[in-house]
C-alpha cells in the first residue's frame, strides 16, 4: 500500500509512486484521501488512475493538512468516505453525464475500493461512530477492509465478532506496524490520527531499548501479532514500519506462518486495553478474548477522559 501524504504533510503523490510501481510487476493499493480535493478534482483522479491501470484503492477521508509552503494549507474534504465510495462505485457501472445532446455514458471502470475501520476507540460514542460508518462505507462498494493500528487483540478479536453478528461479509486485513521507539512516543501522545499505543506497551518498548536488539524484538512481536490475527480469522495483513527491508517483511511472514499453530499463546503479549475503554462484546473470562454476547449498555457509566 502507498499512503497519500500522512499527517498531512506533503509528500509525492500515491498514485505517481503507484504507476512507478506497477512497472516493475507490482500490483499497488493507493490510499485514496479526500482531504485536498473537491469532488471535481477526486472524479478526475479517478478518471487519471483508470487510465493509468491503478485500480486498487483504500479510500479514506485523510488526515487534516498540517504543513505546506508559506505556511498551513486550507482543508477540502468536500465529500468524504463514504461519498467517495459511493462516486467510485457509479464510475464502475459507467459514469452518466451531461453531454452535448442529451447525456451519455462513459466507459466502465474497474477498482477495487476498500476501506478502513478503526476498532481501537475509547469511548463507546466513537466505537459505535466507527461501526455505523463501516456498514455505511461496505453498503457503498468497499469490498475489503483495512484496520487502524492497534495493540489490543481484544479489539482485533471484537472487529470480527461484530461483522459476523451483523452480516458484512467482505474480507478484512489487519494492521501490523513494526515499531520504532520514536513512532510509539508519537502514537502514545496521540500525534499520529488513529494509531493508539498505550503508557503500559510503550513502558515495555522503552525497557526492550534499553537491553539492546530492539529491532529484532519488534519483528518477532510482529511475527506473533502476524500469527494471532490469522487464528482469529483475519483473511490477511498489512505490514509496515519505518526502515524496513523486504527482508524484515518475509522474516515476518515466515515466522508468523511457523507460530500461527500456538497463536492463542501469544494473546496476552498483546492485551494492552485503554482505561476505561468501551468494548462491544462482554470479555471471555477463559479466551481473554470476547464471548459472542453483546455487552449490556443500559445505563452505562459514560466517563470524560
Amino acid at each position: 500500500t502507498i499512503t497519500d501524504n500522512p499527517g498531512g504533510k506533503p509528500a509525492i503523490l500515491a498514485c505517481g509512486l503507484a504507476v512507478e510501481a506497477m512497472k516493475f510487476g507490482i500490483d499497488p493499493i493507493i490510499h485514496f484521501t479526500c482531504k485536498d480535493k473537491n469532488r471535481n478534482d477526486i472524479e478526475s483522479e479517478l478518471y487519471a488512475l483508470a487510465r493509468s491501470g491503478v485500480e486498487n484503492l483504500l479510500v479514506m477521508t485523510g488526515d487534516y493538512p498540517s504543513e505546506g509552503y508559506m505556511g498551513g494549507p486550507k482543508p477540502v474534504f468536500d465529500l468524504d468516505a463514504v461519498q467517495a465510495l459511493k462516486l467510485i462505485a457509479r464510475l464502475n457501472e459507467g459514469n452518466d453525464i451531461p453531454a452535448y445532446k442529451g447525456r451519455m455514458t462513459l466507459k466502465a471502470t474497474n477498482f477495487f475500493p476498500g476501506a478502513v475501520v478503526s476498532p481501537f476507540k475509547q469511548t463507546e460514542a466513537e466505537v459505535m461512530t466507527q461501526y455505523y460508518k463501516l456498514h455505511q462505507k461496505i453498503k457503498s462498494g468497499a469490498r475489503f477492509i483495512i484496520t487502524q493500528l492497534g495493540y489490543d487483540i481484544r479489539k482485533f478479536d471484537e472487529l470480527l465478532r461484530y461483522m459476523r453478528l451483523n452480516e458484512l461479509k467482505v474480507p478484512v486485513i489487519g494492521n501490523i506496524y513494526v515499531l520504532t521507539l520514536g513512532a510509539a512516543r508519537l502514537m502514545n501522545r496521540n500525534a499520529i490520527p488513529g494509531c493508539v499505543v498505550t503508557d503500559e506497551l510503550l513502558k515495555i518498548l522503552e525497557e526492550e531499548n534499553t537491553s539492546g536488539g530492539f529491532k529484532e524484538k519488534q519483528l518477532l512481536r510482529s511475527a506473533k501479532l502476524y500469527a494471532v490475527m490469522k487464528g482469529l480469522g483475519f483473511k490477511g495483513v498489512n505490514v509496515s514500519g519505518h526502515g524496513l527491508s523486504y527482508e524484515d517483511v518475509v522474516y515476518i511472514i515466515e515466522n508468523g506462518e511457523e507460530l500461527s499453530p500456538r497463536w492463542e499463546e501469544f494473546i496476552s503479549e498483546f492485551d494492552f486495553p485503554q482505561r476505561n475503554g468501551f468494548y462491544f462484546f462482554e470479555k471471555d473470562p477463559v479466551s481473554h478474548l470476547n464471548t459472542g454476547r453483546p455487552a449490556n449498555r443500559a445505563g452505562r457509566v459514560r466517563v470524560n477522559q
